[in-house]
């Protein structure tokens, strides 16, 4: 067993390798999908279903590591399972109806690749040091966002089926560290079915949880239709769609090296004005793609747009670590990671459907209206805390910041 703060070294090593198999996953299973099935067949529906439950998988499995003494064996529970559901959709791909049914019942367990990990970041690292541990935490999905897809296409190349062996090896990678998370203190026993009503009651009666949770959604809403515009962005202005991988690395690379900046320097404002200063560069960013008249400028503006996603994301750990009850932080995180998927798919599925320049133009728009509603509820909130509710403690945020 590990001692309280012993462990943030094992828990960056998990988090990175269960969030790189998470990005290759995605490819690695649309390729292998496109190699078994053929062209012509629906390889995008094992994707769907892989990704389509995970909006009831992520508050279950939070309240169940809220609930448990040994949070991190139930975590490497679940990515151990999650890496033979991969195996098994490997294994009956050949039968399309069974590999769906079996992805879907797999994507129960998607949240514990990424969302289920930040929770557990304050059982590794004393309060002082947790808004550079979230820092650091964003970057762990950036360096993934940047490795995983590119690692898929490249094994893919060699051998789709082994670009998907890695991506379980990945998976069964993190399970050592997930089990060295520290134990928890026992709570008293409840019903599965009220934690879960207290999570969702939390999230919804909580006003900072409340206004992080729309304005994140809202956000990568926007990212969404980023993501989908990046193969004709790539056609139209760089003479290919497969440019538009060179994009999605170049947002990726922006957002690591910002969030390598702010674990180093920490920003002293608020969160709530963090997001909403990261959210305002991302909307320039994606104005700039919109309107580059070069190539040059068009990856310059996507390393822009990246540069902002990652204080964003930082500032949504320490946002939600703050106002969560400490009893039902895992599944704030897991309910807020499932939400901001289903989120992003619903910006993909209508950036997909809009002309290229009205869909940057939207998503630009719902960094701007995410970031409007994160500064005016920090400055209703200020005004309502003239008197301090719980005694300062020191940390990255505001001394008015207490949990919630």
């Amino acid at each position: 067993m590990i001692n309280r703060y012993g462990g943030a070294a094992a828990y960056f090593a998990g988090a990175l390798s269960a969030r790189t198999a998470d990005e290759m996953s995605a490819p690695a299973l649309l390729l292998l999908g496109m190699t078994v099935l053929g062209p012509d067949r629906p390889a995008s529906l094992l994707f769907a279903a892989l990704t389509a439950a995970s909006a009831v998988g992520g508050p279950l499995l939070g309240a169940l590591m809220d609930r448990s003494p040994h949070p991190g064996r139930l975590l490497a529970l679940a990515l151990a399972a999650y890496a033979a559901g991969l195996a098994l959709v490997t294994a009956v791909l050949g039968h399309l109806a069974v590999a769906i049914a079996v992805a879907l019942v797999t994507g129960l367990l998607a949240p514990s690749l990424s969302g289920a990990w930040t929770p557990r970041l304050a059982d590794v690292l004393p309060e002082r040091h947790l808004g550079r541990g979230h820092s650091l935490d964003a970057a762990t999905y950036n360096v993934a966002s940047l490795a995983g897809p590119a690692a898929a296409g490249l094994i893919a190349g060699i051998d789709a089926y082994w670009a998907m062996a890695v991506t379980i090896g990945l998976l069964l990678l993190a399970v050592p560290a997930a089990l060295a998370l520290p134990r928890q203190e026992p709570r008293p026993s409840a019903k599965l079915t009220s934690d879960l009503k207290a999570g969702f009651a939390a999230i919804v009666r909580a006003p900072g949880l409340r206004r992080i949770t729309a304005a994140s959604m809202i956000a990568f809403a926007g990212i969404g239709m980023l993501v989908v515009s990046c193969p004709p962005l790539g056609e139209q202005r760089l003479g290919g769609a497969g440019h538009g991988g060179l994009l999605l690395s170049l947002l990726a690379a922006g957002a690591m090296a910002t969030t390598a900046v702010t674990a180093r320097w920490p920003p002293r404002g608020r969160p709530e004005t963090v997001f909403a200063v990261a959210g305002t560069g991302v909307a320039a960013g994606l104005c700039l793609l919109t309107a580059a008249p070069n190539a040059a400028v068009l990856l310059a503006a996507a390393v822009l747009t990246g540069a902002g996603e990652g204080p964003q994301l930082a500032a949504v750990f320490d946002i939600r670590h703050r106002d969560a009850p400490p009893r039902l932080r895992g599944q704030v995180f897991t309910t807020g990671a499932s939400l901001k998927i289903t989120a992003g798919a619903v910006g993909a599925a209508l950036g997909g459907a809009l002309p290229l320049a009205l869909a940057l133009v939207l998503a630009a728009t719902a960094q701007l209206l995410a970031a409007a509603l994160l500064l005016s509820s920090g400055r209703g909130r200020a005004r309502r805390r003239e008197t301090p509710r719980c005694p300062p403690a020191p940390r990255r945020s505001s001394p008015d910041s207490c949990p919630g």
